[in-house]
């Protein structure tokens, strides 16, 4: 008995620690149809953090009256990256970025 209790804890102890991820979608809003998407997207992507990992692609989507918006996915491990500061980060773009929400925020 003793014996099956050991090797039910070695066991245990042998498995692997599972990182909770999750995948965020952004939604960034320039200020007019005048700002550069490309550059503002460029601007989003080179935010680094230990943990966050973004998408390599950004898509633009229509909003209204000539103004388009890019949507930008990335992957943070839960426990290292407070989305709120990826967030903090993407509005620290003042001269590009209007607004920013979460379109959408899965666990992987």
């Amino acid at each position: 008995m003793e014996r099956m209790k050991a090797k039910a804890a070695a066991a245990g102890k042998v498995k692997k620690d599972i990182i909770a991820k999750s995948i965020i979608l952004w939604e960034v809003k320039p200020w007019d149809n005048e700002t550069d998407l490309d550059e503002m997207a460029k601007r989003v992507l080179s935010i680094e953090m230990d943990g966050l990992e973004w998408k390599t692609e950004y898509k633009k989507e229509p909003v209204a009256f000539g103004i388009y918006k890019i949507i930008v996915g990335a992957v943070v491990e839960d426990e290292k990256v407070p989305v709120d500061d990826v967030q903090d980060k993407i509005m620290e773009f003042e001269d590009y970025v209007q607004s920013v929400d979460i379109l959408s925020f899965n666990k992987l």
